[in-house]
């Protein structure tokens, strides 16, 4: 078996067209580490892909918020603005969907997903001092998570935390691992392609991939929207 692991798809079907392009012939299944929506504009579209196609995932913070689950007051102006068209444009069906979608950390075999950290859904994992804190709530040998849109992760070692700095990563039994896939829709890790990562548990390792994608046709239809400029903008840069 192996699985093709993805996250925050924030709406962006362009990207999430070409990452399955890509990986195409790589995997046997799909798992999502949540955000199906939120400052893409195509959020129906997505979540109705998803619904049809991933048998497991989780909510993501954006999920939370385009459907009233989560206070907007803590997003910013051009995040609350995305949360408040999606949640507008979401067919009653979707949002059903995105309502009853389960917190994480969701178990399949041997790993888990999460959208921010295994403590907390809506915890940010960047630094090696929040991985090592994130650590003692770790309870399978590997967790993949989002929410970051940066991709790659973090070793658990005894000795103490590594960044994940190779594209293919031979897994080791006697460490732990927290693996981010990157974001389909929204890097943010300045390279503009969409991200995704390949987990097989019987061969012992996952691959890194990034895939471009048709760009200004997202730019295009997130301006004909009337989304905030500034998330057209930042995708070209990644950032």
């Amino acid at each position: 078996m192996r699985y093709l692991i993805l996250s925050d798809i924030h709406g962006n079907l362009e990207a999430l067209t070409s990452v399955l392009a890509d990986a195409k012939g790589r995997y046997d299944s799909i798992l999502n580490c949540g955000d199906l929506v939120g400052y893409g504009p195509d959020p129906n579209a997505v979540v109705e892909w998803c619904r049809a196609n991933t048998p497991v995932l989780i909510r993501g913070n954006h999920d939370k918020a385009c459907v009233g689950l989560q206070d907007l007051e803590w997003f910013n102006p051009v995040a609350r603005k995305s949360a408040v068209w999606t949640s507008e444009v979401l067919t009653e069906q979707n949002r059903e969907f995105l309502r009853d979608l389960p917190k994480g950390p969701r178990a399949v075999d041997d790993f888990q997903l999460v959208h921010g950290s295994p403590q907390d859904e809506d915890e940010y994992l960047v630094s090696r001092e929040e991985a090592q804190n994130a650590a003692q709530f770790v309870d399978r040998a590997i967790s993949f998570f989002g929410h970051t849109h940066v991709q790659g992760g973090f070793i658990l070692h005894r000795n103490g935390v590594r960044y994940v700095t190779t594209q293919r990563l031979a897994l080791d039994r006697d460490v732990a691992y927290l693996l981010n896939p990157g974001s389909v829709g929204q890097p943010r890790d300045e390279d503009p392609r969409a991200g995704y990562l390949i987990y097989s548990p019987e061969e012992r390792f996952v691959e890194f991939f990034r895939v471009e994608y048709d760009v200004m046709r997202t730019q295009q239809k997130i301006l004909q929207a009337g989304l905030p400029e500034l998330l057209a903008y930042r995708l070209q840069f990644g950032k």
